[in-house]
This record gives structure tokens, sequence and C-alpha cells, in this order.
């Protein structure tokens, strides 16, 4: 549903999408000012009036969650995939996605190193993944 510069998405056919895969959960990182920017300010009350939960944890693009958040962040993805509920991220921020996907690899996995994860990301997204200092 984006409308930002040349981007113009139908959000009522991309809910339409979503819902055709069985989606059930939806990780919104971004800020409801950056809904504003990019002209979905209403996103994230659209998702859930579809019958989407939403999982809505605001951290501004280029930053990083602190502990506590990341791990509400974790917790919840991971009571998702053990209920084996359809979730997926949406909305930008694809550095911060890719970090909280490197982080439940390593707390899911016992014998994998974060630079193994890192590198594995890195792998299937390019060596730009990851990026930030923070």
């Amino acid at each position: 549903g984006c409308r930002f510069k040349d981007v113009r998405r139908n959000l009522q056919k991309d809910i339409e999408e979503l819902k055709s895969y069985g989606t059930q959960d939806i990780f919104v990182l971004c800020t409801r000012g950056e809904l504003l920017k990019y002209r979905v300010p209403n996103l994230i009350d659209t998702y859930r009036q579809h019958g989407i939960c939403v999982h809505h944890y605001p951290i501004p693009d280029g930053d990083a969650p602190d502990i506590a958040k990341c791990c509400n962040i974790l917790e919840e993805l991971r009571s998702c995939l053990e209920s084996n509920r359809k979730t997926i991220h949406i909305y930008m921020h694809l550095h911060l996605s890719l970090t909280v996907a490197a982080c439940l690899l390593l707390q899911l996995s016992n014998t994998l190193a974060p630079q193994q994860v890192i590198d594995s990301v890195r792998n299937l997204r390019g060596s730009g993944a990851i990026q930030t200092i923070k």
C-alpha cells in the first residue's frame, strides 16, 4: 500500500494477497512517522481490521532495538513459529529485519556462532546485510 516517490501500491490488493498466503501475523518495525511518510498512516489498523495480528515495534530506520525490545520481538516471533502461524515482516527496515532474523537463528540453535549466522544471512541477502554499526 506504499505511495512514495514512484512507488504506487494498492493497499487493498496487498492485503488480499497477504490473506491469500494465509498470513496471520505481521511484524511492523517502522515508526508511525515513517508510515505517514509513506502515505499509509492507517496501515496497522487496516491489517487488524482484516484479522491479521500486528506486532508493532517502532524502531527508527538505522537504529537498533534495545535489549528488552529485541527480546520481546524474539519471544513473539518464536511463539508464532512454535504455533505454526504464517508470519512475515513487512514494511521497510531490511537491515533491522535481517538483524532480528540473525538473533532468532542464534536463539534457536545451540551450535551456530554469531559470525556464522551473519555470514549465512549475507550469503542469502547480499554483503550489505546487517551493515549498520548500531
